[in-house]
Protein backbone atom coordinates (compact mmCIF):
# COMPACT_ATOMS: atom_id res chain seq x y z
CA UNK A 1 0.00 0.00 0.00
CA UNK A 2 2.95 2.30 0.67
CA UNK A 3 4.02 2.39 -2.99
CA UNK A 4 0.46 3.04 -4.10
CA UNK A 5 0.22 6.03 -1.77
CA UNK A 6 3.65 7.35 -2.81
CA UNK A 7 2.70 6.96 -6.47
CA UNK A 8 -0.57 8.82 -5.91
CA UNK A 9 1.22 11.64 -4.08
CA UNK A 10 3.77 12.03 -6.87
CA UNK A 11 1.26 11.69 -9.73
CA UNK A 12 -1.53 13.80 -8.26
CA UNK A 13 0.95 16.22 -6.72
CA UNK A 14 2.40 16.99 -10.13
CA UNK A 15 -1.08 17.30 -11.59
CA UNK A 16 -2.08 19.65 -8.76
CA UNK A 17 0.67 22.26 -9.09
CA UNK A 18 -1.52 24.46 -11.31
CA UNK A 19 -4.35 24.11 -8.78
CA UNK A 20 -2.39 24.83 -5.62
CA UNK A 21 0.42 27.10 -6.80
CA UNK A 22 -0.28 28.52 -10.27
CA UNK A 23 2.21 31.37 -9.84
CA UNK A 24 4.92 28.93 -8.73
CA UNK A 25 4.13 26.71 -11.69
CA UNK A 26 4.45 29.68 -14.04
CA UNK A 27 7.80 30.71 -12.52
CA UNK A 28 9.14 27.16 -12.82
CA UNK A 29 7.91 26.86 -16.41
CA UNK A 30 9.52 30.21 -17.26
CA UNK A 31 12.86 29.23 -15.72
CA UNK A 32 12.91 25.80 -17.41
CA UNK A 33 11.42 26.95 -20.69
CA UNK A 34 8.35 25.38 -22.28
CA UNK A 35 10.10 22.18 -23.36
CA UNK A 36 11.96 21.83 -20.09
CA UNK A 37 8.79 22.21 -18.05
CA UNK A 38 6.90 19.70 -20.22
CA UNK A 39 9.79 17.24 -19.90
CA UNK A 40 9.91 17.60 -16.10
CA UNK A 41 6.12 17.36 -15.84
CA UNK A 42 6.07 14.25 -18.03
CA UNK A 43 8.93 12.47 -16.24
CA UNK A 44 7.52 13.10 -12.76
CA UNK A 45 3.98 12.18 -13.86
CA UNK A 46 5.13 8.96 -15.52
CA UNK A 47 7.23 8.04 -12.47
CA UNK A 48 4.22 8.61 -10.20
CA UNK A 49 1.96 6.65 -12.52
CA UNK A 50 4.37 3.70 -12.63
CA UNK A 51 4.65 3.74 -8.82
CA UNK A 52 0.89 3.83 -8.31
CA UNK A 53 0.31 1.01 -10.81
CA UNK A 54 3.05 -1.08 -9.20
CA UNK A 55 1.79 -0.25 -5.70
CA UNK A 56 -1.78 -1.11 -6.69
CA UNK A 57 -0.61 -4.43 -8.09
CA UNK A 58 1.24 -5.21 -4.86
CA UNK A 59 -1.75 -4.21 -2.72
CA UNK A 60 -4.06 -6.46 -4.78
CA UNK A 61 -1.92 -9.46 -3.83
CA UNK A 62 -3.05 -9.16 -0.19
CA UNK A 63 -6.46 -7.52 -0.41
CA UNK A 64 -8.15 -5.92 2.57
CA UNK A 65 -11.89 -6.00 1.91
CA UNK A 66 -13.89 -2.99 3.07
CA UNK A 67 -17.15 -3.95 1.37
CA UNK A 68 -18.52 -6.55 -1.04
CA UNK A 69 -20.19 -4.93 -4.05
CA UNK A 70 -23.52 -6.40 -5.11
CA UNK A 71 -23.28 -8.40 -8.35
CA UNK A 72 -25.38 -5.85 -10.27
CA UNK A 73 -22.79 -3.16 -9.45
CA UNK A 74 -20.53 -4.58 -12.17
CA UNK A 75 -23.24 -3.89 -14.76
CA UNK A 76 -23.68 -0.40 -13.35
CA UNK A 77 -19.93 0.14 -13.57
CA UNK A 78 -19.92 -1.03 -17.21
CA UNK A 79 -22.74 1.39 -17.97
CA UNK A 80 -20.96 4.29 -16.24
CA UNK A 81 -17.84 3.47 -18.24
CA UNK A 82 -19.65 3.78 -21.58
CA UNK A 83 -19.15 7.57 -21.97
CA UNK A 84 -15.61 7.59 -20.51
CA UNK A 85 -13.67 6.92 -23.72
CA UNK A 86 -15.79 9.27 -25.87
CA UNK A 87 -15.24 11.99 -23.26
CA UNK A 88 -11.48 11.40 -23.34
CA UNK A 89 -11.49 11.87 -27.11
CA UNK A 90 -13.80 14.89 -26.83
CA UNK A 91 -11.28 16.60 -24.55
CA UNK A 92 -8.93 16.87 -27.54
CA UNK A 93 -11.52 17.36 -30.27
CA UNK A 94 -13.31 20.68 -29.77
CA UNK A 95 -17.00 20.42 -30.43
CA UNK A 96 -20.31 20.73 -28.60
CA UNK A 97 -19.35 18.12 -26.00
CA UNK A 98 -16.23 20.03 -24.99
CA UNK A 99 -18.06 23.37 -25.08
CA UNK A 100 -20.82 22.06 -22.82
CA UNK A 101 -18.66 20.16 -20.33
CA UNK A 102 -15.66 22.57 -20.42
CA UNK A 103 -13.27 19.78 -19.38
CA UNK A 104 -14.58 16.39 -20.57
CA UNK A 105 -11.46 14.59 -19.32
CA UNK A 106 -12.30 15.46 -15.71
CA UNK A 107 -15.85 14.19 -16.24
CA UNK A 108 -14.34 11.00 -17.66
CA UNK A 109 -12.05 10.58 -14.65
CA UNK A 110 -14.97 11.10 -12.25
CA UNK A 111 -17.13 8.53 -14.06
CA UNK A 112 -14.23 6.05 -14.31
CA UNK A 113 -13.35 6.37 -10.62
CA UNK A 114 -16.99 6.16 -9.49
CA UNK A 115 -17.62 3.10 -11.66
CA UNK A 116 -14.60 1.35 -10.17
CA UNK A 117 -15.63 2.23 -6.61
CA UNK A 118 -19.02 0.62 -7.31
CA UNK A 119 -17.43 -2.56 -8.70
CA UNK A 120 -14.53 -3.02 -6.27
CA UNK A 121 -14.41 -3.03 -2.50
CA UNK A 122 -10.83 -3.41 -1.33
CA UNK A 123 -8.81 -0.84 0.56
CA UNK A 124 -6.46 -0.45 -2.42
CA UNK A 125 -9.45 0.24 -4.70
CA UNK A 126 -10.86 2.85 -2.34
CA UNK A 127 -7.47 4.52 -1.96
CA UNK A 128 -6.75 4.56 -5.71
CA UNK A 129 -10.15 5.35 -7.18
CA UNK A 130 -11.26 7.49 -4.24
CA UNK A 131 -8.12 9.62 -4.51
CA UNK A 132 -8.54 10.11 -8.24
CA UNK A 133 -12.23 10.94 -7.82
CA UNK A 134 -11.48 13.49 -5.07
CA UNK A 135 -8.71 15.02 -7.18
CA UNK A 136 -10.97 15.31 -10.25
CA UNK A 137 -13.70 17.02 -8.19
CA UNK A 138 -11.15 19.37 -6.64
CA UNK A 139 -9.59 20.13 -10.02
CA UNK A 140 -12.98 20.84 -11.61
CA UNK A 141 -13.90 23.24 -8.81
CA UNK A 142 -10.57 25.03 -9.15
CA UNK A 143 -10.91 25.02 -12.94
CA UNK A 144 -13.77 27.49 -12.58
CA UNK A 145 -11.60 29.89 -10.56
CA UNK A 146 -8.25 29.85 -12.38
CA UNK A 147 -7.00 30.87 -15.76
CA UNK A 148 -7.38 28.06 -18.25
CA UNK A 149 -4.27 26.97 -20.09
CA UNK A 150 -4.67 25.95 -23.70
CA UNK A 151 -4.73 22.19 -24.22
CA UNK A 152 -3.24 20.98 -27.48
CA UNK A 153 -6.11 19.63 -29.53
CA UNK A 154 -7.42 19.05 -33.02
CA UNK A 155 -8.91 22.00 -34.85
CA UNK A 156 -12.54 22.73 -34.08
CA UNK A 157 -14.85 20.97 -36.51
CA UNK A 158 -18.46 20.07 -36.88
CA UNK A 159 -17.68 16.34 -37.02
CA UNK A 160 -15.50 16.27 -33.91
CA UNK A 161 -18.27 15.14 -31.57
CA UNK A 162 -19.26 12.28 -33.87
CA UNK A 163 -15.61 11.26 -34.31
CA UNK A 164 -15.05 11.37 -30.54
CA UNK A 165 -18.13 9.23 -29.91
CA UNK A 166 -17.30 6.64 -32.59
CA UNK A 167 -13.63 6.38 -31.60
CA UNK A 168 -14.55 6.35 -27.92
CA UNK A 169 -17.11 3.57 -28.25
CA UNK A 170 -14.67 1.53 -30.34
CA UNK A 171 -11.99 2.04 -27.67
CA UNK A 172 -14.51 1.04 -24.99
CA UNK A 173 -15.28 -2.24 -26.76
CA UNK A 174 -11.60 -3.04 -27.36
CA UNK A 175 -10.70 -2.24 -23.76
CA UNK A 176 -13.68 -4.05 -22.22
CA UNK A 177 -13.36 -7.17 -24.37
CA UNK A 178 -9.60 -7.53 -24.75
CA UNK A 179 -7.37 -5.12 -22.87
CA UNK A 180 -8.89 -4.94 -19.38
CA UNK A 181 -8.31 -8.63 -18.69
CA UNK A 182 -4.87 -8.51 -20.33
CA UNK A 183 -3.58 -5.38 -18.59
CA UNK A 184 -5.52 -5.45 -15.32
CA UNK A 185 -6.08 -9.17 -14.95
CA UNK A 186 -9.81 -8.81 -14.33
CA UNK A 187 -12.47 -9.55 -16.96
CA UNK A 188 -15.12 -6.87 -17.38
CA UNK A 189 -17.86 -9.47 -17.78
CA UNK A 190 -17.75 -12.41 -15.35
Amino acid sequence: MTWLVIGLIVFLGMHSISIIAPAGRDRMAASLGGSGWRALYSIVSIAGFVLLIWGYGLARQQPVFLYQPAPWMRQLAALLMLPVFPLLFAAYMPGRIKAKLKHPMLVAVKLWATAHLFANGTLADVVLFGSLLAWAVFDRISFKQRAQRPIPSAPAGRWNDLIAIVLGLAAYVVFAVYLHVRWIGVPVAP
